[in-house]
């Protein structure tokens, strides 16, 4: 394959999950033929969906729920295979008692005496008019005693154990954005997500990446490291397969590894996952229960409920255990740990590697950024077009 396409890829991806995928089919729709290169045995990303031993559709690296108010996006992935409507909805373990998350009125009543409850939610929808969810933080620093306790008990209970355990350090050195990430609902809403258009996809997340990469002019290569084949030249130029090359270069990696780590290694967060097929029916209330207090494990799933498969008699969990990243084999990077001095030394390497032109950073661990899906295919959607119309200008200004 690699004689085949030597000398005639007009770009290079790196990496198969939604920024590689989604990039090589854009770049392909515009006429170029596009080399995609997975150092996994499978494409997908940490998307990757199989069946276990048991028939149940399980994501091999933990829970993914497709979410996005961004009906561009959704249009754009309808195209690669059916989705079926799924809102997503999660307990938490608090007090010896499930109650959903986001927090919310249900949780509120469940969790205090009705009448305290009840004033509160008065006092809530009083003091945050119009809107539906807040963050933890608003409710922590709000001039009311009572909406500050609540917020006060709501960060000891729901998010305090849970981000120090996903984090590896207490919840004050974590970075206020990412505290933020889950809200607390003015409401009983209990659906985890509040955006306009939610899905699973029926046939599962592989065979959505299946019809990304299919394509005339697109070739996949799985079990294939980049970094095996490619040389960043000191004079600006790359060599791939020992063949000069100008043409797109797309990495979706750790941008570290590309410079042989020499400002110092990117710090993630990875997860040793324990998977169990159990001989009964169902397991728990919802399709996942998080475990913020007592457990090492920060959740459960039980993926019948996320597939929506008929499967009576077995069911397949799994508990989450976070750990750090260290480079070693098996092991995945999954989080980037975002705080000021983590996000400078991704700045080091982003314009260090800004030297070779034909290179570009693309996902959520080339830019050390949170994306969710949607993000990350907005992303390389935009930075696609953006590519094509430099390219377009170039052309034009050569003639």
């Amino acid at each position: 394959m690699m004689k085949q396409w030597k000398g005639k890829m007009d770009a290079i991806v790196a990496g198969a999950g939604f920024a590689g995928a989604v990039m090589a089919r854009e770049l392909a729709e515009a006429g170029k033929r596009v080399l995609v290169l997975e150092k996994r045995e499978h494409i997908g990303g940490n998307m990757y969906e199989e069946a276990d031993e048991a028939g149940i559709r399980v994501h091999v690296y933990g829970p993914h729920i497709f979410h996005t108010n961004e009906e561009r996006v959704f249009r754009y992935i309808q195209q690669f295979g059916q989705w079926n409507v799924y809102e997503h909805r999660v307990k938490g373990k608090i007090k010896g008692k499930e109650v959903p998350i986001p927090f919310n009125f249900t949780s509120l009543e469940a969790l205090f005496p009705l009448e305290q409850a009840e004033k509160i939610e008065t006092k809530l929808l009083a003091a945050f008019e119009g809107k539906t969810r807040v963050t933890v933080l608003e409710l922590m620093e709000h001039g009311d005693q009572e909406i500050a306790e609540l917020g006060q008990f709501v960060f000891d209970h729901v998010f305090k154990g849970y981000t120090a355990k996903q984090w590896g350090m207490p919840v004050l050195q974590v970075d206020r954005s990412v505290i933020s990430r889950v809200p607390v609902v003015l409401g009983r809403d209990d659906r985890y997500f509040g955006d306009r258009f939610q899905a699973m996809p029926a046939e599962g997340y592989t065979k959505i990446f299946e019809n990304i990469l299919a394509h005339p002019n697109i070739v996949c290569q799985t079990g294939m490291d980049v970094m095996d084949l490619l040389t960043l030249q000191p004079d600006g130029t790359m060599r791939f397969d020992g063949v000069d090359f100008k043409g797109i270069f797309i990495y979706t990696g750790m941008p570290d590894v590309l410079l042989q780590n020499c400002f110092g290694c990117l710090p993630y967060r990875s997860l040793r996952l324990e998977f169990e097929i159990l001989q009964q029916d169902d397991f728990q209330s919802a399709s996942v229960v998080n475990y913020p207090n007592s457990e090492e494990f920060t959740r459960i799933t039980e993926f019948k409920k996320l597939t929506g498969q008929e499967k009576p008699g077995v069911t397949t969990i799994l508990r989450e255990y976070p750990m750090a990243f260290t480079a070693k084999e098996g092991q995945e990077a999954y989080y980037p740990i975002e705080n000021p001095q983590n996000r400078e030394l991704h700045g080091m390497y982003e314009k260090a590697l800004r030297q070779w032109e034909n290179l570009y950073l693309c996902g959520r661990l080339a830019e050390y950024r949170y994306y969710n899906m949607d993000g990350v295919i907005l992303r390389a959607l935009d930075l696609a077009r953006e590519i094509l119309q430099k390219e377009k200008v170039c052309q034009t200004a050569k003639v």
